[in-house]
């Protein structure tokens, strides 16, 4: 049997969205990320985020951005795949799929209300046009903790060395 046709979110829809939520005294919290191999650490990341609002938007970056990001070799997944598993988890209301390294653009059209990001970042380090555009929209800045030892370059790293121990 074929798959079921997936389509990510436009930021249109994700705006008419935050839109509505608003006008019902309602949240939509929103982050970000490659979410190349999904693994037990960003689960329990967008369950936490899902946790501060009512309804949780991920905004997942491009291959070409994570290209960007990450170097030639990356993603190990595509961008529709990578979309596809984070729409499904049951915390994650919709996914969009953005083209730019950063995701300020997304963060200037959308307005989320409120933005999630994971512990190894502070509202002092995130991206300088990152942070304009969030305090330029009024959107509150959570930091999430981080589940020690779980992380994609773990995941490859281990990947690459024959016997390594599972943790």
């Amino acid at each position: 049997m074929p798959a079921p046709d997936f389509h990510p979110a436009t930021p249109e829809d994700v705006r008419q969205l935050r839109d509505t939520l608003q006008s019902q005294g309602k949240h939509l919290v929103f982050t970000n990320g490659c979410f190349d191999l999904l693994h037990t650490g960003h689960v329990r990341y967008l369950q936490q985020a899902r946790a501060l609002g009512d309804a949780l938007v991920v905004a997942i970056n491009s291959d070409a951005s994570v290209r960007t990001l990450k170097g030639p070799d990356r993603p190990i997944n595509s961008e529709l795949d990578r979309a596809e598993v984070i729409a499904a988890l049951a915390c994650v209301d919709t996914v969009v799929i953005f083209e730019e390294p950063r995701v300020t653009r997304l963060i200037e059209q959308i307005q989320p209300h409120i933005y999630a990001k994971g512990g190894d970042y502070t509202p002092d380090t995130l991206d300088p046009g990152e942070k304009a555009a969030l305090d330029s929209a009024g959107t509150a800045i959570s930091i999430l903790s981080l589940v020690p030892g779980r992380s994609t370059t773990n995941m490859l790293n281990r990947m690459q060395t024959p016997a390594a121990p599972v943790e």
